[in-house]
């Protein structure tokens, strides 16, 4: 089975058991970039199924030959923009950990009305949370890291919660670089009540 999930109706909300064949927890990792950190957290934890949600198409082919080189089952990737992905295709109270790391921060104050991580955005992908399900932010932006912490609040939707321990999670190419230079990383923790 190819490790990437086809979407042939763009209106019809997954169906988690049907898309990997059990109904093991469900984790999103948004933006996955290369896929590195989905592939190597996907491999750490067999007892959850893990989405990665990315939109551009080398990156979604690398991380395709990865899963299948690895034949890791419980991946899949897919090809989309993430907000249409998380507001029309996730079903209600599904998701238990969402993974955002190092989303685009548009620097410039013009650009930030296309960062991810809105009141609108917010409020819809608490609506694909499980309650007690989590957001979990990494970025090495620390303004994009206020204002998202601004846009949380803003939406009431989700709590602040303590960080989760993710000492023990795989490091994104991102990660590396930023340790490597010492350059901050800030990281959030928010919960569906």
């Amino acid at each position: 089975m190819s490790p990437r999930l086809a979407v042939t109706d763009l209106c019809a909300r997954f169906d988690w058991p049907q898309i990997f064949g059990n109904d093991r927890p469900i984790e999103l990792d948004l933006g996955a970039g290369d896929g590195g950190f989905a592939l190597a957290y996907a491999v750490l934890h067999p007892e959850i199924n893990l989405l990665a949600v990315e939109r551009l198409l080398g990156r979604v082919r690398k991380i395709e030959k990865r899963a299948a080189r690895a034949a890791q089952a419980n991946l899949r990737v897919l090809r989309l923009e993430l907000g249409y992905t998380v507001r029309h295709l996730l079903p209600p109270a599904s998701v238990s950990v969402v993974h955002l790391l190092f989303p685009d921060p548009w620097p410039k104050r013009r650009h930030w009305p296309r960062r991810l991580i809105q009141p609108p955005f917010v409020r819809d992908l608490a609506a694909a949370l499980r309650p007690g399900g989590e957001l979990r932010f990494t970025t090495d932006h620390a303004d994009y890291f206020a204002t998202a912490q601004e846009a949380v609040a803003a939406a009431g939707v989700l709590t602040r919660a303590p960080d989760w321990n993710w000492a023990a999670d795989p490091k994104t190419d991102f990660q590396r670089t930023w340790e490597a230079e010492q350059r901050p990383i800030w990281r959030a923790r928010w919960t569906r009540p």
